[in-house]
């Protein structure tokens, strides 16, 4: 069992406060201050990083709010796609991407501190959890977006509040409640790149009364599929041991197969006469998409004091990804039809006809006359909860519910081979590693099989919460709130029989499974001191079945020292459970693209060149939960009618990370221990005599210690032009500061600067409306990181609100037609994550409503 400690003078201050229950995080999205004669009459509202209710005015921590508005005027048709042009994505989110183990994925990470350390809640409750890559974070693919009415980031740590993963930041995406008549919407987009086209069409309808409210709807939206071909850098000729080459035992060297001819189909002889395969020329880059949904959100006032409340959805992806030709050695027994006789065992001279040397031979081999590898998958999550809010007193008040969720993932791919059938049939003389292609086709489908994958993951919770009014203070009301939780999590991760034996070649990850119950019990207090200064306190308890116990203490303070000031900061304490798939999964292999120098010089290529390495990724079940420190002090200043600013300092720590130790890092550590650190314990990398990459052996490791700081800035305009209509401007800088690592044996890592680590991002959005025209202009802006150098696109849109009820919009994304540099990264010639290579994107709109 794990217990979190606490310093000595904080855990007495909360558990003293307790006993009464407490604490608040205050937080609202707005900048503008009111006065105090207008703050008392301000209707209390929940806000994000809080369970309790106060009035809606500039709080404790910050809290951005992505209107309505902003994500129509974004262009975009996903929650995924908003959240990526984010200041606070800092060095990118996981996308759909072809090739991919979670396909259908797309996440969002804060801060650059990890996805999984990026709690998403719907309606201030845990998004649900994605089956295929669990401790990555929720799946805001499942989201629909014609359901949201806004998106609030909580950029501050809110374990105290929420529980586990709340360390980067919080992304509460909030469910349209009042909407009466009906909305129907189209929209198309066309990328200048070929295939990654845009259609979204949703229908909307609401209802209320003096005592029930009802909303509902579908929604769909697509992107096309994106061949490596068709982008930038994928012209390039994709570098593979795996094209058509054996073990030479003289030389110990990887030669090309003599008697193949590479040049026929996608093979192609390298610089050091190896016979390499252009994967760039078949595979694709970014997965086809399909999302659909539906959803329906009701209220009802049972009495004066009594209401019930419900919300039911549903939502399914469907994405089809390529990949190239399947990879991988092929063994032949010495003396067979295509064992290649020569070795040591025959002496420098080779074997004489008919001898044999008494090894087998190695084939690095790619199984193009099999044909390419088509993946479907098809993801369906339901979400139910239902819930009561009643009056108990005239100052007692209790929320409570029950919610389910469901997420299935079934994957399908076919043009997978089965090891020992090749292995078999070369041994066989029926596939011969010289004419691949005049194969009978009844052996190519005898060696191939159709792999499957069968995941899900539900939850069941039960939740409720009592907030009180305890007694008057100098400033108001002290209040709090005191809720508990019980979770049980339920993970079933299944591959097919083969996969899981490792005899299916082109294929990685391997089946997992487990399930954990989740108890909580916590508490805020609001301590209103005077009306310009209160501290809010919260603390959360929580125990896991499977591993032990965390508590998460927080207290934030708020000073308005003038009426146009206010002042603010937040101490906290946090930390991440660790993930039911990466505690109990199975051994799976892949052959991972990476960048060696020495790989690259044995096949004659450039140091920078792309390559594929096996891979061997294990599970590790003694996983501990991470740890997590954080502060933030910041200011709000309205000066003028239509001027406000803030800036906010942030510092976070993260202690016994859990990391995934990808095969790059382990290169990276092998080449350079000094900047990357060594090899964690339990990955290794061997090389050959020849210094290529002959295995590497990765996974999940607590390792050492991640720190950041930095800086969140904003200023908001707003301009009445009289009849040149209305200006408004946003500009929001993200800074980091510093983004250290350190592994815990003395080896310290500035991330900064390195390639895939830009220090800021900013973001500049112009409003402009005239009578019925509103007229749009973004500008988004990545900083330099390593070799790749500042990045900026611009956004234009125009919408026209018609007469008849109805919005015609047209507008475009990278309306300059901007690319990214091409810098490798993670087995691409760009960086995947970070920027999109689609070029401009010009889309119509048109919304009619009812």
């Amino acid at each position: 069992m794990q217990s979190r400690t606490l310093s000595a003078s904080i855990q007495r201050a909360l558990l003293a406060m307790a006993a009464v229950s407490a604490g608040a995080l205050s937080a609202t999205s707005a900048f503008a201050q009111e006065s105090e004669e207008d703050a008392a009459t301000l209707d209390t509202i929940e806000v994000t990083g809080s369970r309790l209710k106060r009035a809606d005015i500039e709080g404790a921590v910050p809290v951005i709010v992505i209107d309505r508005a902003q994500i129509d005027a974004s262009g975009d048709v996903s929650v995924a796609d908003v959240l990526r042009d984010s200041t606070f994505a800092s060095f990118g989110n996981f996308k759909p991407q072809s090739g991919s183990s979670a396909q259908s994925l797309a996440t969002i990470d804060l801060r650059g501190v990890g996805s999984g350390r990026t709690l998403v809640l719907i309606d201030g409750r845990r998004a649900p959890t994605n089956p295929m890559s669990a401790s990555s974070g929720t799946d805001l693919n499942a989201i629909p977006l014609a359901a949201v009415e806004r998106i609030e980031i909580l950029s501050d740590g809110a374990s105290a509040v929420y529980g586990s993963d709340a360390i980067g930041g919080v992304v509460n995406v909030i469910l349209r409640k009042d909407f009466n008549g009906a909305e129907v919407r189209y929209g198309i987009g066309s990328t200048e790149v070929k295939g990654g086209d845009l259609q979204d069409m949703s229908v909307v309808f609401g209802s209320s009364s003096d005592r029930t409210r009802v909303i509902g709807g579908a929604a769909s939206s697509k992107r096309g599929m994106v061949f490596t071909r068709d982008q930038i850098g994928g012209q390039g000729l994709g570098v593979s041991t795996y094209g058509n080459n054996y073990y030479d035992w003289d030389n110990e060297e990887i030669v090309a197969v003599p008697g193949f001819d590479c040049t026929q189909g996608s093979f192609w002889v390298t610089g050091s006469g190896t016979c390499s395969f252009n994967f760039n020329s078949v595979a694709a880059n970014d997965a086809k998409v399909d999302n659909t949904s539906v959803f329906v959100r009701a209220d009802h006032q049972i009495n004066d004091n009594w209401s019930i409340y419900g919300s039911a959805s549903m939502t399914k992806v469907e994405t089809f990804g390529r990949y190239a030709p399947v990879p991988g050695v092929v063994v032949v027994d010495d003396g067979t039809p295509n064992d290649i006789n020569s070795g040591v065992a025959c002496g420098a001279g080779g074997c004489a006809p008919g001898t044999t040397d008494g090894l087998p031979t190695y084939y690095f081999h790619r199984f193009a006359a099999a044909g390419n590898r088509d993946n479907w998958t098809d993801t369906t999550n339901s979400d139910f909860l239902i819930g009561f809010q009643g009056q108990l007193t005239d100052t007692v008040g209790i929320d409570f519910g029950m919610r389910r969720t469901d997420y299935k993932y079934v994957e399908l791919g076919r043009g997978y081979i089965v090891a020992n059938l090749a292995n078999e049939a070369a041994n066989n003389g029926d596939y011969i590693l010289t004419d691949p292609y005049g194969a009978d086709p009844s052996v190519l489908s005898g060696i191939q099989a159709t792999i499957s994958r069968d995941s899900r993951w539900t939850t069941d919770e039960i939740y409720a919460l009592v907030n009180f009014d305890l007694f008057e203070m100098g400033g108001g009301t002290s209040n709090g709130v005191f809720g508990v939780e019980y979770r049980e999590d339920n993970l079933i991760d299944l591959y097919d029989s083969l996969s899981e034996a490792g005899q299916v070649l082109g294929s990685s990850g391997n089946s997992t499974s487990g399930s954990r119950d989740a108890k909580a019990a916590y508490f805020e207090w609001l301590l209103p001191f005077t009306s310009t200064f209160d501290i809010t306190l919260a603390g959360r308890f929580d125990s896991y079945s499977d591993y032990g116990n965390d508590f998460s203490p927080k207290v934030a303070l708020r000073w308005q020292p003038l009426d146009t000031l206010t002042l603010r900061g937040s101490f906290g304490q946090g930390f991440r459970a660790p993930g039911l798939d990466i505690l109990n999964a199975k051994t799976s292999f892949s052959a991972e693209p990476v960048n060696d120098a020495a790989s690259c010089a044995a096949l004659g290529e450039p140091s920078t060149c792309q390559l594929q390495v096996d891979t061997y990724f294990q599970a590790n079940p003694n996983l501990e939960s991470e740890q997590s420190t954080q502060f933030s002090i910041g200011a709000v200043w309205d000066p003028l009618e239509w001027l406000d600013v803030s800036l906010d300092y942030y510092n976070i720590e993260i202690e016994n990370t859990i990391a995934q130790i990808t095969p790059q890092a382990i290169i990276n550590s092998d080449l350079d221990p000094a900047t990357y650190g060594p090899i964690p314990p339990g990955m290794s990398i061997t090389r050959r005599a020849n210094g290529s990459i002959d295995e590497i052996i990765a996974g999940y490791a607590n390792q050492g210690t991640l720190e950041t700081d930095g800086f969140d800035f904003r200023a908001n305009t707003s301009f009445d032009l009289g009849k040149y209509g209305e200006l408004r401007n946003q500009l929001s800088v993200s800074y980091i500061n510093s983004y250290e690592v350190d592994d815990g044996l003395g080896n310290i890592t500035e991330f900064l600067d390195i390639n895939g680590y830009p220090d800021r991002r900013a973001g500049l959005y112009n409003t402009w409306t005239i009578g019925d025209f509103t007229a749009g202009w973004n500008i988004n802006y990545i900083g330099a990181n390593g070799p790749v150098g500042g990045y900026a696109t611009n956004d234009v849109q125009l919408t026209w609100n018609a007469p008849w009820k109805g919005t015609i919009t047209v507008g475009a994304t990278n309306v300059g037609d901007r690319y990214p540099e091409l810098t490798a990264f993670d087995g691409r010639p760009w960086n995947f994550y970070l920027y999109d290579a689609y070029g401009r994107t010009t889309y119509f709109r048109y919304t009619q409503t009812f």
